[in-house]
């Protein structure tokens, strides 16, 4: 098993977005843990985003009126504490680098973009599901993706796990590559929520931040190579 745990990828400015994300994450989650227990799943069940109550047209429920700002809320909502710690270590590693060259708002909106992806693609093969989705790491599988198409050769430190653990440094084409492969991998082996694990979020948060980053860089990336052969992007919208 690889778990990143930084990168090699400079930034000009200071990620005042991404650490913004993750202080409110942290804040909302604290929030979600001094609350009681039947408290807590409320918050989960009110604000975590539900496929079949928000496609319910029907009349029979009587939905909450925020029930459409869902696919927002849910993405700063959290399971437990490896939930959170995951997805903001990883929303470090890359979105830094992402506001670095889209700006913070351009990046928020990217972002956001991005978690709409995922719950799109999640939505479109479990229509009827009444399991809360939660999590920032549909919008961060977006953000991933970005990243795999600006900075393929990017060096990963990585914790290994196998056998022994050790650390090894490797492409983040080849890391973020090897993850995907195993949210595909898992979403067809299983349910896209098998584990707790929205699988097909995940794939289509990325596939969406890949597919834009490679459309934008196309017709607007500039770019200058270093050594190495390192590929660094300023894309000018």
């Amino acid at each position: 098993m690889l778990f990143p745990i930084r990168d090699d990828i400079p930034t000009t400015r200071r990620p005042n977005l991404t650490i913004a994300l993750i202080v409110i994450n942290t804040l909302v989650f604290l929030y979600s843990q001094i609350l009681g227990v039947r408290e807590a799943h409320l918050l989960v069940y009110n604000f975590g985003y539900i496929p079949y109550f928000f496609l319910d047209n029907s009349g029979q429920y009587v939905l909450p009126s925020w029930i459409y700002l869902t696919p927002f809320t849910s993405m700063f909502l959290h399971g437990g504490w490896m939930h959170l710690i995951g997805n903001m270590l990883f929303l470090w590693i890359f979105g830094n680098n992402i506001e670095d060259y889209l700006g913070a708002v351009k990046f928020i909106f990217f972002y956001l973009l991005s978690g709409l992806a995922a719950i799109a693609l999640y939505t479109l093969f479990n229509p009827s599901s009444q399991i809360p989705l939660v999590g920032a790491s549909g919008a961060i599988a977006g953000v991933m993706g970005a990243y795999m198409v600006l900075h393929p050769h990017g060096r990963i430190t990585c914790l290994f796990f196998f056998i022994i653990i050790q650390f090894i440094v490797l492409p983040a084409k080849i890391v973020l590559g090897l993850w995907f492969f195993y949210q595909i991998i898992m979403s067809v082996l299983g349910s896209s929520t098998g584990g707790g694990v929205a699988w097909l979020a995940h794939v289509g948060g990325f596939i969406f931040g890949w597919g834009i980053f490679k459309v934008v860089l196309k017709i607007t990336g500039r770019g200058r190579t270093l050594s190495g052969g390192q590929r660094i992007y300023r894309v000018k919208w």
